[in-house]
């Protein structure tokens, strides 16, 4: 009779023999990496390559020479150019802070050209692989300037000099099957440490050119003195919304990842944020609203309650309004659309300012009237051409009751200074031509009959 034998085999060892290909996989390329590594570590030793290492160790030496030589000659030089640009002295600054790597760059290509012409090509080659990965991490520093940001122009140039050198050594397609393997793949969309670190390149790419224009456009559209500033700055945030989406949709489009499946999550998301925003949302409408019936603008004086000051910013959630004392106050944009704002610079620059005073009941009221005027009108920033007027308003206890109106047309530059200023100048006025100004006075007369009695020593 036949003995049949059953043999049970664990399930981790199942779960690692179903992961052994894609372990397999990883070890491959991992391996043919090293290979490649060794064999060109094997080259370096070779008597002409170890020539060519002493020369670029040589060149970078003398290069460094040249920079503490010539280094301050030519800082000397850009400080004479006073007349100059600033993108242009920026660029000169720039270019004075990579002078060792420039002088190398020189150096190198130079000593490149006439081993070729003296000697075979080969007998360069290091030289060549040396020169080429010089020049191109130069000029990776120079077009990562552009970037503003300190990290993400840090993130971007290393990530290229990481490319670049990987593409010159030719170990780029190597590399993109490791990064591609250390991954998962979920749907239709395979993620990756290669999908991470594209999508942070693109990324950084569009937002940096998506700054550089929205910049140019704020610039160009601030120097267009048709425009009115609040439309200034309609047109600039418009500018910002348009590029920076703009460049996310192009960079994640570029990706290959498909946005329609994140329609119905987004929905949801909106409708749950929708509630939870409310303020928010209703600030950022009512930023495009003040922004497109124009009722306020930058450089605007309003008075908000017991706020008063100038309209220092426009934001899409609030207004920047900074007072006389130097304090800025950030006003949401809703408070502005269903508050009561007085805005004293809307149609105009004019500001019409009143003044209470009173004199004696033996002064003319009309020299009184004539003396005030000129005294308002003798302080500097009283307009002229706009008459200044003075009116009895009533005949007091003490006094003939004036008001005296004038008109100015800075008010960012203070009410209540030019209030004191006019004020200053009627007492002055006063005094000069006799004219009185009255103050209540009350005599107290004691009765007999109320004399209080005197006490018992």
């Amino acid at each position: 009779m036949a003995r049949h034998t059953t043999m049970t085999v664990p399930e981790d060892a199942i779960g690692q023999t179903a992961q052994d290909p894609q372990l397999d996989h990883v070890i491959s390329i991992g391996t043919a990496l090293i290979d490649q590594a060794q064999i060109f570590l094997s080259t370096m030793f070779r008597t002409w390559n170890l020539y060519q290492i002493a020369i670029a160790i040589g060149l970078l030496g003398l290069a460094h020479i040249l920079r503490v030589v010539l280094g301050p000659r030519i800082r000397g030089w850009m400080a004479s150019r006073e007349n100059w640009p600033k993108w242009r002295m920026r660029i000169l600054v720039v270019v004075h802070q990579r002078l060792r790597a420039i002088f190398f760059v020189i150096l190198i290509w130079t000593a490149i050209y006439i081993m070729r012409e003296v000697t075979w090509p080969s007998r360069s080659y290091l030289l060549s692989l040396i020169g080429t990965l010089a020049f191109a991490w130069l000029s990776v520093v120079f077009l990562t300037r552009l970037i503003k940001s300190p990290s993400l122009r840090k993130f971007v140039r290393y990530g290229a000099w990481t490319y670049v050198t990987l593409r010159i050594l030719g170990l780029l397609d190597p590399a993109e099957r490791l990064l591609d393997s250390a991954g998962f793949t979920m749907g239709d969309i395979r993620f990756s440490l290669l999908l991470l670190i594209q999508s942070l390149v693109v990324l950084g790419v569009l937002i940096t050119a998506a700054r550089f224009f929205t910049n140019t456009t704020a610039a160009r559209v601030r120097s267009n003195e048709d425009i009115s500033p609040s439309m200034q700055v309609l047109i600039v945030k418009g500018a910002q919304i348009a590029f920076y989406g703009a460049a996310f949709f192009i960079g994640v489009r570029s990706l290959g990842i498909d946005l329609t499946g994140l329609a119905v999550l987004s929905g949801a998301i909106g409708v749950g944020l929708g509630f939870g925003l409310q303020k928010v949302v209703s600030n950022l409408v009512s930023g495009v609203i003040i922004l497109l019936d124009k009722s306020i603008k930058p450089g605007d004086v309003i008075s908000l309650g017991e706020t008063f000051g100038w309209i220092n910013s426009l934001g899409a959630r609030y207004v920047s309004v900074v007072t006389r004392d130097g304090k800025e106050y950030l006003i949401p944009n809703e408070d502005l659309i269903t508050g009561q704002v007085v805005n004293w610079s809307h149609s105009n620059d004019f500001v019409r300012l009143d003044i209470n005073f009173g004199t004696s009941y033996g002064d003319n009221p009309h020299d009184v009237r004539r003396i005030a005027i000129a005294a308002a009108q003798s302080v500097d920033r009283v307009l002229k051409s706009r008459p200044t007027v003075c009116h009895i308003v009533g005949f007091g206890d003490s006094s003939v009751d004036y008001i005296l109106r004038f008109w100015i047309t800075d008010p960012t530059g203070g009410l209540t200074n030019i209030r004191g200023n006019v004020f200053l100048a009627l007492w002055d006025a006063f005094a000069e031509n006799g004219i009185s100004i009255p103050f209540p006075q009350r005599e107290v007369k004691l009765l007999k009959g109320d004399a209080a009695p005197a006490k018992d020593s």
